[in-house]
């Protein structure tokens, strides 16, 4: 469930992805090439083909990267309510507040 802070405290986790992507190549070419002069074509396809798909996942990190932040709602937005099944009771009692799961509190005791 939305809390209303998602604006300030959310983090992408595309510069990681990028990082990530970078390794891959660098390992997937090297793994093209040293098959290829190692004469297993069959391991140089599978790394070829590798290097293709992590060539492609890095095209668009960077590009989601470029385009910036995206729309985010600001404070005054109101976090969204939890879905409720139909026929199920709600998730939330109806009233002010939470309830007390041990109840009321005891009587204090007065001085006369």
């Amino acid at each position: 469930m939305r809390t209303g802070s998602e604006p300030t405290t959310a983090r992408s986790p595309l510069r990681i992805r990028f990082w990530l992507c970078v390794w891959g190549v660098a390992w997937a070419a090297f793994g093209t090439i040293a098959f290829t002069l190692a004469g297993r074509p069959g391991w140089a396809v599978a790394c070829g083909v590798l290097w293709l798909v992590i060539t492609i996942d890095m095209t668009m990190v960077v590009r989601h990267i470029r385009q910036g932040p995206h729309y985010q709602p600001g404070r005054d937005v109101p976090p969204y309510a939890p879905y409720e099944e139909p026929g199920r009771p709600p998730a939330r009692p109806p009233g002010p507040g939470p309830r007390d799961p041990h109840g009321p509190p005891p009587p204090r005791h007065e001085k006369p």
